[in-house]
């Protein structure tokens, strides 16, 4: 028996582990599951290393399933070993606890919540991992787990094998506490299936294994691909840092530019894993690529989606102009709340200006880095190659002010046809 389901997940490379494959694919074409994943609350929002298994679990919901999140307010007051090279900052209960609820605000726009049988639940596990009895907790679940086992799994494996890193107990029984999440969840809301990254692979199969255990029954489980990047650097980072799903810390214009700047060689890739496209339009998406690499067509519908996604229509249409303005180097037509946007995924510089003062163009070339020297700045005047604000810089004598700037404030310098920088003018 195959599940249409699992062929979509696996025709789409989603499929990193997972029990055995007939009797999942019997299992869910049995009826509606209830299949769980967990989010840590370890910051104030999610980033989009967590899009992956959020896109997941929307995917089971529209094959007819019900989704269910947890957020970890219990065991984000611990730290997942698993994935890290280093024992993980405890953070403070308080502080957790803000940040689970900022958390469960996030993933509602992902699912349709509700009182449905395949509307998603948002559940916290502090609910029962905070009235935990010690005693209690370790004869009856603790005794459930074998030492070797537990040293045994590849988060654990990991740690324990570098010379400059340990592991404390408290994250060596986060597996036992995931676990109980799993044992807890299948015996209060009949979930049956968790999934997770990749790394998660060690805690699920010890759930399921508690979970047999303790009632005698199947549950299961499924994990998805370590998202990379094809030259090696981490995905989901940039030069001005992780891209958050916060548009507070992550505009949606930089998102919409993360996606935009995906290579060829991933953004098929990542158009099947981040993506509702069929397949058979990805494909001609792919044919596009190779035909025309130099269009971006298919980063263009990478980033057009995704960040529909994550911040709604209006957001992505907000990103395309700025890009646009950009592009043509009308930047005088956008918004000074567009403006700040685009200035926030450029390299920037802080200049002292007070009203009414001029300061020399060159320096201001100098300041941002587009230019080595006053010299070099002279040149690339006379060559035509520098433009202010959308205009070109003629006069190597020439000077900016906060009153020649975009709304007092901004300056978009580009050098040649591709190279950009900010100067923000404050008051000295």
């Amino acid at each position: 028996m195959r599940s249409s389901l699992l062929d979509e997940f696996e025709a789409r490379g989603l499929i990193a582990d997972a029990t055995p494959r007939e009797d999942l694919a019997r299992h869910l074409a049995r009826g509606p599951r209830s299949i769980y994943c967990g989010f840590d609350p370890t910051a104030d929002s999610l980033h989009v290393g967590s899009l992956l298994p959020l896109i997941a679990l929307r995917r089971l919901q529209a094959a007819g399933h019900r989704p269910v999140v947890l957020i970890g307010g219990g065991t984000g007051l611990i730290g997942d070993p698993s994935g890290k090279a280093g024992e993980r900052a405890l953070s403070d209960q308080l502080q957790v606890a803000a940040w689970a609820e900022r958390l469960k605000t996030q993933v509602s726009r992902f699912l349709e919540f509700g009182a449905g049988p395949t509307d998603a639940q948002l559940l916290d596990n502090y609910a029962w991992l905070g009235e935990l009895n010690v005693l209690g907790f370790l004869r009856d679940i603790g005794k459930e787990f074998s030492i070797g086992a537990m040293i045994a799994k590849e988060s654990v494996r990991a740690r324990m094998g570098r010379a400059d890193a340990g592991l404390s107990y408290t994250e060596f029984s986060y597996q036992i506490l995931q676990a109980y999440d799993f044992l807890r969840l299948f015996q209060d809301h009949r979930c049956s299936m968790q999934i997770g990254g990749s790394d998660q692979w060690g805690n699920i199969t010890a759930g399921i294994d508690l979970i047999r255990r303790k009632t005698g029954e199947a549950a299961y489980g499924l994990t998805l691909p370590l998202v990379t990047k094809a030259d090696g650097t981490k995905f989901g980072k940039t030069e001005t840092g992780t891209i958050w799903l916060d548009p507070t810390k992550t505009s949606p214009y930089e998102m919409y530019q993360f996606w935009l700047n995906t290579s060829d060689e991933d953004v098929i890739t990542y158009l099947k894993y981040f993506t509702f496209l069929p397949l058979e339009r990805i494909g001609e998406l792919a044919g596009a690529t190779k035909r025309a690499p130099e269009k971006r067509e298919a980063q263009r519908v990478l980033a057009r989606e995704v960040t529909t996604l994550v911040h709604g229509t209006a957001a992505v249409e907000e990103a395309e102009r700025i890009t646009a303005a950009l592009f043509r180097g009308d930047v005088g037509s956008l918004r000074i709340d567009e403006l700040a946007q685009m200035v926030g995924t450029l390299p920037s510089t802080n200049l002292p200006a007070a009203p009414g003062v001029a300061l020399p163009l060159l320096d201001v070339l100098l300041a941002t880095g587009l230019a080595s020297s006053r010299r070099a700045a002279r040149e690339l005047i006379a060559s035509g190659a520098v433009q202010v604000n959308g205009e070109p810089a003629k006069d190597a004598g020439a000077t900016v002010s906060r009153e020649t700037a975009l709304f007092g404030r901004y300056l978009i310098l580009r050098k040649g046809k591709k190279t950009y920088a900010a100067a923000i003018l404050a008051a000295s």
